[in-house]
């Protein structure tokens, strides 16, 4: 309500005035201080008068001073026109409204307490017809919704809603299953892959999916993201033919023991070639594919799904999901004991709310680690030097400053080489700086390459190693350019990889980039590993492959083990239905509510 705003301008232009308490004031100031007329700041006081927010006592003529007394604080009418901005679903601006008042902490909190409650399952009754809506709080930024542009969870999550893939994964990582192929064949040299696709699918447009849209959706993969995840994975496809609406046959360049498991991702969802043409560019604003939930609409950062009643397995529970990316600051993790929402995702619980949600505490995990630039002149191709900075990033102090009953030490991307949580000790500062010293490090300054989502996490890291007497400077490069040449400027790269059901794919990921500041030697084995795993048809062979990788690299000190983070997923009693995606995350699909 616009009247509010003008309120709020009058009431912060005399921040030392109370409520209740006269001042002498002219209309034309007042007028000056809206940028209005004298007549339109009259009839603004009148009707500021009557909402009972101010008191107005006019003295005849222009240049006479009136009485003016503010009733009402500006925090109040803040909160009423934030709470009024949400139920418009313009969320941005309501955060930014309560953003403006920096001097009132108070404000946030009653903000965040009535927002907590905007969140969780509705039900609108007309008539006789009930809708489902599930509202979904995302502490990000969505910047895309196209399978061949997303770089955080939550966007990859919302993919997962309204794409499907040619096959799918279990959550374990052990079983490749049917999605929109019934079923595949591999011919005997394993470079010839042929899926034949189920009848009857239909894209959210309402055009039936065909076999000519697998091949675009695969093409565009290699023409948009020719370096994009598992790049090394679609760009090894040299030809792909259709010889029906139900057929296609994929021609890899050689055996890839990991393309299957690749189509599972939803890297490779499929989208409709007309749709996905005719947008261009804006496919990733307007998505749309064959999943259980359509893409119906964004408004000012709440994305809004709908269920896809043609859906081929089956309609969804739920009518409708509203997502809203809030702010980092309006959904902070050490306040989720006090929000009412029935889904929360990585949540730390105090014990009395954990009394009151049931918790899953998932197999999935997220790993942050560093590598060495060894590429790069300088301290770090000294094995010594890496072997000693390895020592000075003291884990406990790290710890400490992460602080979480969902974080602990790692040492291994595989659970059963690692040894879990190790007993605290503390730092012995003098024996690390000792280390230092008799390693060759006189104190250089030493560049810590990483995305800005992680920007907190290397900062923590900086402040252990100064305690250290590591110098450390921080370079923040975008997450679309951190597998280019910008990175190559750095010393060390902070990195984080997923350990869930494409743990295969990811550590390939992750060793090939490493192969960019590798050293010869390193490089090498690195590649000779790779060609293994990507031959092995042996799954159990491949994960003997993958250790030894691990050791030789922690051997170096290539590859530095930080920390890493369990996934939790709390829900309130009364949700049903709870299947859990990659990283703990809900499948939308499945929920329902008593």
């Amino acid at each position: 309500m616009k009247i509010r705003r003008h309120y709020l301008a009058l009431r912060r232009s005399y921040p030392t005035i109370h409520e209740n308490t006269p001042f002498e004031v002219t209309t034309q100031e007042l007028a000056n201080l809206l940028d209005c007329t004298h007549r339109n700041m009259v009839l603004l006081l009148k009707r500021m008068q009557q909402e009972e927010w101010l008191v107005w006592e006019p003295k005849r003529g222009r240049g006479n001073r009136s009485a003016l007394s503010f009733l009402v604080s500006k925090e109040q009418i803040a909160l009423q026109e934030a709470q009024e901005l949400m139920q418009k679903q313009d969320l941005h601006s309501a955060l930014e409204l309560i953003q403006q008042v920096e001097e009132s902490p108070q404000l946030r909190d009653q903000f965040q307490d009535w927002l907590s409650g905007q969140f969780g399952f509705h039900s609108e009754v007309q008539g006789k017809r009930r809708t489902d809506i599930l509202r979904f709080p995302l502490p990000q930024t969505i910047y895309s919704l196209d399978p061949a542009a997303i770089h955080y969870t939550g966007e990859s999550h919302l993919v997962n809603q309204i794409f499907d893939g040619l096959v799918r994964i279990d959550p374990k990582g052990e079983q490749i299953l049917p999605q929109l192929a019934h079923a595949w064949e591999v011919d005997e040299s394993r470079t010839r892959w042929t899926f034949y696709l189920r009848k009857g699918v239909l894209f959210h447009h309402g055009r039936e999916l065909d076999s000519s849209d697998v091949k675009y959706s695969l093409e565009r993969l290699k023409r948009l993201a020719p370096q994009g995840l598992y790049s090394w994975v679609y760009c090894d496809i040299i030809s792909m033919d259709t010889p029906d609406d139900t057929t296609i046959r994929i021609q890899l360049f050689e055996p890839n023991e990991a393309f299957l498991a690749f189509l599972t991702t939803n890297r490779a969802s499929i989208v409709p070639q007309d749709a996905c043409a005719a947008a261009g560019e804006h496919f990733g604003a307007k998505p749309i594919g064959t999943g259980p939930f359509r893409f119906a609409g964004n408004e000012q950062g709440v994305w809004i799904l709908e269920a896809f009643t043609a859906y081929f397995q089956g309609r969804a529970f739920l009518d409708r999901v509203e997502v809203w990316t809030l702010a980092e600051e309006a959904s902070q993790e050490n306040q989720a004991e006090q929000q009412s929402f029935q889904v929360m995702h990585n949540a730390r619980l105090s014990d009395m709310a954990a009394e009151r949600w049931q918790q899953v505490r998932q197999s999935g995990m997220t790993c942050k680690f560093i590598t060495v630039n060894e590429l790069k002149e300088g301290l770090l191709g000294n094995p010594s030097i890496r072997s000693a900075i390895d020592f000075a990033i003291e884990r406990t102090e790290l710890l400490k400053l992460l602080s979480g009953d969902v974080i602990e030490g790692v040492n291994s991307f595989w659970p059963d080489l690692d040894n879990g949580p190790q007993e605290a000790a503390e730092p012995d500062w003098t024996a690390i700086k000792h280390g230092l010293a008799s390693s060759g490090y006189q104190g250089e300054t030493l560049v810590l390459a990483t995305i800005p989502q992680y920007a907190a996490d290397a900062e923590m890291i900086r402040q252990v190693c100064g305690k250290s007497g590591i110098s450390l400077q921080i370079s923040l490069i975008p997450a679309e350019q951190f597998k280019g040449a910008a990175r190559m400027s750095a010393d060390l790269l902070l990195f984080a990889i997923m350990l869930d059901e494409h743990r295969e794919l990811r550590l390939i990921d992750l060793y090939k980039s490493m192969q960019q500041h590798a050293q010869p030697e390193i490089h090498d084995m690195l590649e000779r590993g790779i060609q293994s795993i990507l031959s092995e048809p042996d799954r159990t062979l491949r994960a003997a492959i993958f250790k030894d990788i691990e050791e030789r690299l922690k051997e170096k000190n290539s590859l530095i083990f930080l920390y890493r983070k369990h996934l939790k997923t709390a829900f309130h009693p009364s949700v049903r239905g709870i299947s859990l995606e990659s990283l703990g995350w809900v499948r939308f699909r499945d929920l329902w509510f008593t």
